[in-house]
C-alpha cells in the first residue's frame, strides 16, 4: 500500500476523502453551481504519492492545491499540503453524461501530499499557498471554506467512516489550471500567516 509520512513514521490511508467545490471563487471559475450540499468523493490508497507525476496518455491535467487533514479516531491530528490530480476534460465529458468522476479524479498518483505535521491547534488560522515555478497561482485558507473542516467530517460520518490515518481534502481555492512536465511546484501551509509546513515538487 502507498503510505504518507509523519514525524519520519509512514502511514497507510485506507482512502483520501475530498470534498468538491467548498471555495466560491472557484466554484465561478469553472463555471458551475454552488451545490445544496456537500459534493464527496473518494481517492483510493493506490492514488496517493509524495511525488508530482503527470499522468501518462493524457495532454492535459490541473493541479488543485488543498490544505489536507490526517485523521485519527475521527478527529484532525496532523495536516499537510496536498493536490487533487484531475483530469478536467475527462472529468467535463462524466459530468455532462451524470457520470462519477472516478476516471477523473481517483487515478493512480493524483493525490499529492508533502509531509504532515502534527497538529492541535486553531484550524481557523491555517490557509494555503502554491507556486508554479516561482509564481502565486492559488492562495485560500479556513475563512473563505464554504463548508469547514469539522462540519465535512461530520457529514461524511453520515455514510461513512474514517480508519485512523485516512486524509480529508478540504477543497481548493480558485487559480487551478493546467500543468506540465518539468514544471516546478512550491506549496506552503501557514498557520497565522507563518510556514508550517513548506515542500516542493518536480513534474516527472
Amino acid at each position: 500500500m502507498n503510505h504518507i509520512i509523519l514525524d519520519n513514521q509512514s502511514i497507510y490511508p485506507s482512502k483520501v476523502v475530498c470534498i468538491g467545490r467548498n471555495y466560491t471563487e472557484h466554484i465561478k471559475e469553472l463555471n458551475n453551481e454552488t451545490p445544496d450540499e456537500m459534493v464527496f468523493f473518494i481517492k483510493p490508497n493506490s492514488a496517493v504519492s509524495d511525488k508530482l507525476v503527470f499522468p501518462k496518455g493524457h495532454k492535459t491535467c490541473h493541479y488543485e492545491a488543498e490544505i489536507s487533514f490526517l485523521l485519527e479516531e475521527n478527529k484532525i491530528s496532523a495536516v499537510a499540503f496536498g493536490l487533487d490530480l484531475t483530469l478536467r476534460e475527462v472529468q467535463s465529458k462524466l459530468k455532462k453524461k451524470g457520470l462519477p468522476w472516478e476516471r477523473a479524479k481517483a487515478f493512480d498518483n493524483s493525490a499529492v501530499f508533502s509531509k504532515f505535521v502534527p497538529f492541535d491547534d486553531d484550524i481557523t488560522k491555517l490557509s494555503i499557498e502554491l507556486y508554479i515555478n516561482g509564481e502565486l497561482k492559488q492562495k485560500g485558507g479556513y475563512s473563505l471554506m464554504i463548508n469547514k473542516p469539522e462540519q465535512i467530517i461530520k457529514e461524511a460520518n453520515t455514510f461513512l467512516s474514517f480508519e485512523d490515518g485516512d486524509i480529508l481534502m478540504s477543497g481548493t481555492p480558485k487559480g487551478v489550471g493546467e500543468f506540465k512536465v518539468g514544471d516546478t511546484f512550491l506549496g506552503k501551509i501557514l498557520f497565522d500567516e507563518k510556514v508550517l509546513v513548506e515542500e516542493s515538487f518536480k513534474v516527472l
